[in-house]
């Protein structure tokens, strides 16, 4: 009897295994535990509230209901949730002890307790609460009559306390639509920092009444009015989420000095009779907006007092729209030409001790914090605002790494060791079009640095960084989502968490849940090849981006020259992604069958060659009225021609040599052909 009974619990443990291992939670929970049963939804389902949450609950819980009615058909009959307590008998019950601030450190732990006919959220505060509630979502599960959740206790908090995302909104406008989306999306992936980059070489986008001039000259008309940013920093602090606003300075000043030149560092040299003279505070404009990418000269002038009195009077302004503790002052990427070349600055240096740029960027920047820590500021910045002399107050963002010459997660590192919290962004830089795993792998806790527990705690977290040169609010979402969900998982869950096998599992069940959210990120892949099939059938070239991925690191835009900030982004390398989907699988079918050369697995290979050379066929026809796929028949041709040799070669009936065969395969590693590469190419290799 004992015997049997050790049989059945293990038959029930092995059972509940297999169920959490099917499970696609994103971030993947600290604990999870499911066990036999199911809580089946009907149309009774209605929830409660009790505790001391803010208000801001009583929206996400009628969000929840909204997205789970969508996702099920079921017609439930609670409407809109606005007070506490108002059935106490609902079959979900959601208790709260206090209410949640929006700010680093806060309890955003919860526990989700389902039963076969109760489940219970219980949290510290309502952003804890809200966590469980996306949670829940994802565990929605079905079969063909009905749709139910699984009995399951899941208990979790986060890992770090700052999991962000950077939104560039000056090289490329992103209206409203896009950032409320993306901020929907941020908080189903619980992540709670929303870092706005507004002010550029490329654009002032934010509306400053008592400096007209900065959107009269230098945002092309787009830009957010003051009421559009109180509106969002509501629907932020709404889902948990931190706005953290940047105006970057004293570098990437050419729109800044577009309506300002009297504070730009650049020498005017004119030219009058029989001598030439230097004049500062001349309001005549020697800048302009940038309609390229890349780093630019302009930067403000650090020795005069004007720059000051405008820059107070711009956070006067600004801060008081951003109710949160954080202001980022950016820092980077100041080459120094203008203050080198500059007499007045360079004497300015001498009478202050100042034996650097870096020295005198250091004394700019601390003039900026007591004119943030007026209106309750902390400052934050780029790396490049570390100096022995920077306040400790200061929060360092950590961005270099191989890409500038720097050890990856050095500069984090560094600031750890010297008193800075910090912020780590590189390795999540999404703009770079590198593959998922990537970002995955990376984390803000260094392997191997020998750091104690007091400078461990100083690493906040991280953040996915996408900067939109190349990035419009159609191709934006795509260029985030989903590979920034499994930032988040690395930002949240357990240090252990790293199968990528797993993650892509889960990865591909969130990324279509969040398009009930808004996001564009798979529906206008569609958009655009309609653009380039010229409205034909767009089967053919949409089969060719599953083989094809942008260009990466900046290798698209060369020189930042090739792309103006006016140029169409509706190009076949727009609607690639990376990680494309038939890259993965032509993959594994080829490790497969080289393990095991039957005939099955030979099949799969052979599958691929014919589907690619199909395509190119395709997309022969397809350019008879499409001018725009032209650029890619090179491409498609290159993979046609080594697919038919490589399927003589699986029937050992190639008649080319070796080095030939090579050549042939490595014309598909080309990334001179509409911005794209291929991304099989290494997998044609193996076969060779």
């Amino acid at each position: 009897m004992k015997y049997l009974f050790v049989l059945l619990l293990a038959g029930v443990t092995a059972n509940a295994q297999m169920q959490k291992e099917q499970l696609n939670l994103m971030p993947w929970p600290q604990n999870v535990v499911v066990n036999d049963g199911n809580f089946t939804l009907t149309k009774n389902f209605k929830v409660n509230i009790s505790g001391n949450p803010d208000s801001r609950i009583f929206g996400g819980v009628t969000r929840f209901l909204r997205r789970l009615d969508g996702r099920t058909g079921i017609f439930f009959e609670q409407g809109f949730i606005t007070k506490l307590n108002e059935f106490p008998n609902a079959e979900l019950q959601i208790n709260c002890t206090k209410n949640g601030k929006i700010g680093l450190y806060e309890d955003e732990s919860y526990s989700l307790d389902v039963k076969a006919n109760k489940i219970t959220i219980n949290a510290t505060s309502d952003l804890g609460a809200l966590h469980g509630l996306e949670t829940l979502l994802q565990l929605l599960q079905n079969d063909s009559k009905k749709f139910y959740f699984p009995v399951s206790q899941i208990s979790d908090f986060p890992r770090f306390t700052w999991r962000g995302l950077m939104l560039d909104a000056s090289r490329h406008f992103q209206p409203v639509d896009v950032v409320k989306r993306n901020l929907d999306a941020l908080a189903a992936m619980k992540m709670n920092v929303f870092h706005w980059h507004l002010v550029d070489d490329q654009g002032w986008r934010i509306e400053t009444k008592k400096h007209p001039k900065l959107i009269e000259l230098a945002s092309d008309g787009l830009y957010y009015t003051q009421e559009e940013i109180r509106n969002i920093v509501k629907y932020a602090d709404e889902r948990g989420i931190l706005i953290v606003p940047e105006i970057d300075v004293p570098g990437h000043g050419s729109a800044i000095l577009t309506a300002y030149p009297e504070i730009g560092s650049k020498v005017i040299t004119l030219t009058g009779g029989t001598s030439e003279k230097n004049i500062q505070g001349t309001a005549i404009s020697t800048y302009g907006i940038e309609r390229n990418a890349g780093i630019f000269s302009p930067t403000l002038d650090p020795s005069n007092p004007k720059t000051y009195k405008i820059l107070s009077e711009l956070f006067d302004e600004v801060c008081p729209l951003f109710p949160g503790a954080y202001f980022h002052i950016g820092g980077d990427e100041n080459e120094g030409k203008d203050w080198d070349a500059n007499p007045k600055i360079q004497e300015f240096k001498k009478k202050h001790n100042l034996k650097t740029n870096h020295e005198l960027q250091t004394y700019f920047t601390m003039q900026l914090a007591p004119m943030l820590k007026k209106h309750g500021k902390q400052l934050m910045g780029w790396e490049e605002i570390l100096t022995k002399d920077l306040s400790k107050e200061a929060i360092v963002h950590s961005w270099r790494g191989p890409n500038e010459g720097m050890v990856a997660g050095q500069s984090l590192v560094d600031a750890v060791k010297k008193g800075y919290k910090t912020v780590l962004s590189n390795g999540f830089y999404i703009d770079l079009m590198y593959p998922v795993a990537s970002h995955y792998l990376n984390d803000p806790m260094p392997k191997g640095a020998d750091l104690s527990a007091e400078e461990k705690a100083r690493i906040l977290g991280g953040e996915a960084t996408m900067w939109t040169e190349l990035a419009t609010p159609e191709t934006f979402d795509s260029r985030v989502w989903p590979r920034t969900a499994a930032i988040a998982e690395r930002l949240w869950s357990a240090e252990n968490i790293t199968d990528v096998a797993n993650m892509r599992k889960r990865l591909e069940s969130v990324s279509f849940r969040l398009e009930e959210l808004g996001l564009t990120h798979i529906k206008n892949k569609a958009v655009i090849l309609r653009n380039i099939a010229n409205n034909q059938n767009i089967k053919s070239v949409n089969e060719f981006t599953n083989v094809c991925e942008p260009l990466k690191g900046y290798t698209r835009n060369k020189g930042g020259i090739e792309y103006q900030m006016y140029s169409p982004f509706t190009l076949f390398a727009d609607a690639c992604t990376p990680d494309a989907k038939d890259s993965l699988a032509f993959d594994e079918a080829v490790s497969q069958y080289l393990a095991n050369k039957s005939a099955d697995n030979k099949a799969k290979v052979a599958a691929f060659f014919n589907k690619w050379i199909a395509v190119n066929k395709g997309l022969v026809e397809l350019s008879a009225n499409a001018p725009l796929v032209q650029p890619i028949l090179p491409l498609s041709k290159k993979l046609s021609d080594a697919s038919q040799e490589l399927l003589l070669v699986l029937d050992n009936k190639s008649t080319l040599k070796t080095a030939d065969l090579k050549s042939l395969i490595e014309q598909c590693n080309t990334k001179d052909h509409a911005d794209v590469e291929l991304s099989v190419y290494e997998s044609l290799k193996k076969l060779i």
